[in-house]
């Protein structure tokens, strides 16, 4: 028997596997006054990764920019360490910071994402690392400096300048 969160999460799928971009702009916009399922972020960014309509990509942005509810961060790191393209990662992790919730609880995540990603995540990482460092407690600090300074990424460079920058933050 189907539970209510996997009807929801069936319906919330054929909604955005239409062709209508409306319907599925519509539907986005209806998430809002939603209370948050476990399954409906997995979907947006999915969606997020496959479409190329500029508007339905603002869309998912834009909703995941905005969602204020604590209980999504799990699902949002967890889809940030899935196979995804480089942008659907930056917008994701963009997301995190953007939104306002805590994401200390995954700073190692954002750690490994910063050295395994692109400049422009990188950055996202570290202003999502920084805007939660005075939320971290010592250990975890040292646990992610430990990650980033066994890290192969050279010091010079940008994201070698980078990564200089995020230990420093850290550390303070």
């Amino acid at each position: 028997m189907m539970t209510e969160s996997d009807r929801r999460v069936k319906e919330l799928s054929e909604l955005l596997n239409r062709s209508d971009k409306l319907i599925i702009t519509g539907t986005i916009e209806s998430l809002r006054q939603q209370t948050p399922f476990k399954g409906a972020i997995g979907l947006l960014v999915a969606l997020y990764d496959r479409t190329d309509d500029s508007e339905i990509k603002k869309a998912v942005a834009g909703f995941l920019n905005d969602i204020k509810d604590q209980s999504v961060c799990e699902e949002v790191v967890s889809e940030i360490r899935r196979n995804r393209k480089s942008d659907t990662v930056s917008m994701l992790v963009s997301s995190c910071w953007q939104s306002g919730l805590n994401y200390s609880d995954y700073s190692v995540d954002m750690a490994k994402v910063f050295l395994e990603s692109d400049y422009v995540t990188a950055i996202e990482c570290m202003t999502v690392i920084e805007d939660t460092v005075d939320r971290m407690s010592k250990k975890k600090k040292e646990e992610v400096i430990r990650l980033i300074e066994d890290s192969d990424i050279p010091q010079p460079g940008e994201k070698g300048i980078l990564l200089l920058e995020l230990i420093s933050i850290l550390e303070r």
